[in-house]
C-alpha cells in the first residue's frame, strides 16, 4: 500500500476525540455506540470492579483475526490507533472492502478497564494480567481467553506501548514500534507458526523503514508461557506482539499512533490478500533487537558526573503528568538522552542551587544562572 495512502487515510480517519495517554472506558463509549449500527458490539465480561470488557467483530472473511489492546491500563497508543482504523470501516464502498471480504476481525479496544481508569499496568487486583495466562486467576484473563477459544482466531494481534529506553539495537535511534514474534516453547525453535508471524511483522517493518527509519526493533524471545503471547503461540496460533514506543518529542503518542494505524492497515492488507505461509519471514531476522540506551533527559559534562533523568508518568486529578526524576549519576558515555543539555564542566543544581541527588523529582536545573526546563 502507497505511504501516500496511508497517511491520507489516517489524516481522514483519525478519531479526533481520542487523545493523549490516559484513555478509559468512559472515552470509548460513544465510540462503542457508534460503531454498533455496522458491526457486532457486545458485552464479553467485567473487570474485577464490575467495568465492561467489549468486543468488536466486524468483516465476513474466513481468515480470523483477534486484536486485544490495553491489557496494561497505562499502554493506551494502540487503543488510538485501532479506533483510527476502525473509521475506515464504518464506511461504504472504501478501498478497504477486500479486508472484510477476506477476513473477520474480533478486537477488545480495553480489556483492563480498571487498569485504564487508574493509569496503572496492573488490574485491580494488582497483578499483571500479562502473566496470567495459565492461571486465568483474574476475570479479564477469563474474558480473553473465553473470546480466544470461542473465537478461534487464525492471527493474533497482542497491542502494546513500552517505555521511551529502549534502542533499535545498540544506537542512538529510538524504538518508536517494536514487535515479536513470541517463542512457542523454551527452546525458541523457529516453528512455523512463528514463521508466519514474522512474515507479517516484515511486511510492516518495510512500510516502517520508509517512515522512521531504523527505528523498529525486535524484543527479547525468551518463552514465558505465562505471558498471554506465549500461550496463544504455543497453541499454534500465529502471534505478534506490538509495542507502541518513544517517537521525538511525543510524550503524548501522537505520532506514534499514526505508525500503529499504519502498521494495522498494511498487515491486515498483507493478510488478507495473501496466503501466508512463513516462507518470506528472512527478513524479520535483519530487525535489531531492542537494548535500554536511552534516557529521557541527559545532562552532560556536569562537573560531579552526567546526570540522567526519567519521566514517570503520574495522574493527578485526572489529567496525566509527567514527573522528572535523577535516576543516575555517573558517566553515561553508552546512553543516550531523547533531550540533552551540555553543561560544558560547570555545576547543575535544582532548586535554590540545591545540589542534585539519585531520587530527586525537579522540574529544572540551573546551569550558569540558566534555567533549563524539564515540562512536557
Amino acid at each position: 500500500m502507497e505511504n501516500k495512502t496511508l497517511k491520507t487515510l489516517f489524516e481522514i480517519h483519525k478519531e479526533l476525540s481520542l487523545f493523549g495517554r490516559y484513555i478509559h472506558s468512559q472515552n470509548i463509549a460513544p465510540l462503542l455506540d457508534k460503531l454498533k449500527d455496522k458491526m457486532r458490539v457486545i458485552e464479553v465480561g467485567a473487570s474485577v470492579n464490575g467495568l465492561p470488557i467489549h468486543s468488536i467483530t466486524f468483516g465476513s472473511g474466513e481468515k480470523k483475526i483477534l486484536m486485544w489492546s490495553q491489557m496494561h491500563g497505562n499502554e493506551s497508543t494502540t487503543t488510538k490507533a485501532v479506533f483510527d482504523m476502525l473509521n475506515i470501516f464504518l464506511e461504504e464502498n472504501h478501498e478497504m472492502e477486500h479486508i472484510l471480504a477476506s477476513c473477520s476481525i474480533c478486537i477488545i479496544p480495553i480489556l483492563n478497564p480498571d487498569g485504564a481508569e487508574l493509569y496503572t499496568r496492573l488490574n485491580a487486583n494488582k497483578i499483571d494480567l500479562n502473566r496470567d495466562a495459565q492461571d486465568l486467576s483474574q476475570p479479564e484473563s477469563i474474558v480473553l481467553r473465553k473470546v480466544f477459544e470461542d473465537f478461534a482466531p487464525d492471527f493474533c494481534y497482542n497491542l502494546h506501548g513500552q517505555r521511551t529506553i529502549f534502542s533499535a539495537g545498540n544506537t542512538n535511534k529510538s524504538a518508536t514500534v517494536s514487535f515479536l514474534s513470541p517463542s512457542q516453547n523454551p527452546e525458541r525453535t523457529i516453528t512455523t507458526t512463528r514463521k508466519k508471524a514474522m512474515e507479517v511483522i516484515s511486511v510492516m517493518n518495510v512500510n516502517l523503514q520508509q517512515h522512521i527509519e531504523n527505528q523498529v526493533g525486535i524484543y527479547d524471545d525468551i518463552f514465558n508461557v505465562n505471558c498471554v503471547g506465549d500461550a496463544f503461540q504455543a497453541s499454534n496460533v500465529p502471534t505478534m506482539l506490538f509495542e507502541a514506543g518513544h517517537y521525538a518529542n511525543d510524550y503524548y503518542r501522537e505520532r506514534t499512533r499514526e505508525f500503529i494505524f499504519q502498521s494495522l492497515i498494511v498487515s491486515l492488507d498483507y493478510i488478507a490478500s495473501h496466503t501466508i505461509t512463513g516462507d518470506y519471514c528472512g527478513a524479520y531476522f535483519n530487525i535489531p533487537q531492542n537494548e535500554k540506551r536511552f534516557y529521557d533527559i541527559i545532562i552532560r559534562n556536569v562537573k560531579g558526573g552526567d546526570v540522567a533523568l526519567q519521566y514517570f508518568e503520574s495522574l493527578v486529578d485526572s489529567v496525566l503528568v509527567f514527573v522528572p526524576k535523577i535516576e543516575r549519576i555517573s558517566d553515561l558515555s553508552g546512553f543516550f538522552g531523547h533531550k540533552e543539555i551540555d553543561a560544558n564542566g560547570s555545576g547543575a543544581f535544582g532548586e535554590s542551587y540545591a545540589t542534585l541527588k539519585v531520587g530527586d523529582e525537579i522540574d529544572f536545573v540551573m546551569i550558569n544562572d540558566e534555567k533549563f526546563s524539564f515540562k512536557v
